[in-house]
């Protein structure tokens, strides 16, 4: 197995046709044939399916296709640190947002990077916690917004900044900033919120047991643009926090109120995986993140906000992470 069977093989799963991976690859058709049964006879398997549709991947192919992009991004992750332009920092960083972040931060950081190390290329990738955490531990990503949680081995953590969730409705509900609404008050109101077990419907779910209230789901998605689209189309409350409504709220299409009795926040932390070395353009990329990230919360961008995580934040080398309390 090397790395142009592995090129090949990728190009035909995404094409599903031997001539149109031939042609992106700048190479004959026979070769790329020639690389796939190569891999298969190294690998005892059959990768594809060849029939009229094309070529179509077999449970073995798409079992190869994870690890050989992973082993691929590595490479030109490496290739890229290697031979960086001469006197810069090189490389390529991929940066894991949370989904209520990436609007507010995506642009910011990209222009920061460009401007300060325009030898490094950033990669976004969005998910929630759970699965960006995964993508750390596996070495999709390099860095990561993740809320905070319990201890966990595998990465440590920077706190950074914490936000208040919101009730948010209809403009018709009267929601207002400066009026404040009690958990008491959602009992028995219809509530769209995330699928269990993402960290904001656990942090609601305990608050309301603690209080003995029960809550209303009426809907449960994984996606917090079909959350906001729900609530859109009627069917109910959500609680979120108001940097995933800031623009609807300021269109008026949205309304929202500070979640009060009890106060829930949420704590962002910036990842980072323990088992791989920290590079340094990993390092310039985690401080423009965090600078984006702090001048968002001091201009008001970041509503409801508080800033936890310092002033350092543009010199990469003075930039210190600490290991999570065990205790949680």
């Amino acid at each position: 197995m090397d790395f142009k069977q592995l090129r090949a093989f990728l190009t035909v799963a995404e094409t599903g046709n031997v001539t149109r991976a031939a042609a992106l690859l700048n190479i004959v058709q026979p070769a790329v044939s020639r690389q796939i049964c190569l891999l298969e006879e190294d690998l005892g398997t059959t990768l594809f399916d060849r029939g009229r549709k094309g070529m179509e991947l077999t449970d073995a192919g798409k079992t190869l296709v994870e690890y050989a992009n992973r082993v691929l991004h590595e490479l030109d992750r490496a290739r890229a640190e290697i031979r960086p332009s001469h006197g810069t920092v090189g490389g390529i960083v991929t940066v894991g947002l949370l989904p209520s972040t990436c609007d507010l931060l995506s642009s910011a950081l990209i222009t920061s990077v460009n401007m300060r190390y325009p030898g490094i290329r950033v990669r976004i990738s969005v998910g929630f916690a759970g699965h960006l955490q995964s993508w750390l531990d596996s070495g999709e990503v390099d860095v990561a917004l993740l809320y905070e949680q319990k201890y966990t081995p595998t990465i440590r953590v920077k706190p950074l900044l914490e936000e208040g969730l919101w009730v948010v409705a209809l403009p018709g509900s009267k929601l207002r900033a400066d009026q404040p609404v009690s958990m008491a008050e959602l009992s028995g109101k219809p509530l769209v919120l995330p699928s269990a077990p993402h960290g904001l419907r656990s942090l609601v779910e305990n608050a309301a047991a603690l209080m003995g209230l029960k809550l209303k789901v009426v809907a449960e998605t994984n996606a917090m643009s079909v959350q906001k689209s729900l609530v859109l189309g009627g069917h109910g409350l959500t609680i979120l926090p108001t940097i995933a409504v800031a623009e609807d709220i300021s269109r008026g299409v949205l309304a929202a109120a500070p979640l009060t009795e009890p106060v829930l926040v949420r704590k962002i932390v910036l990842a980072l995986p323990i088992n791989r070395k920290t590079t340094p353009s990993v390092l310039c990329v985690e401080a423009c993140l965090v600078e984006c990230m702090r001048v968002a919360v001091e201009r008001g961008d970041w509503l409801a906000a508080r800033w936890l995580g310092g002033l350092a934040a543009l010199t990469p080398l003075d930039f210190r992470f600490s290991h999570p309390d065990p205790s949680g």
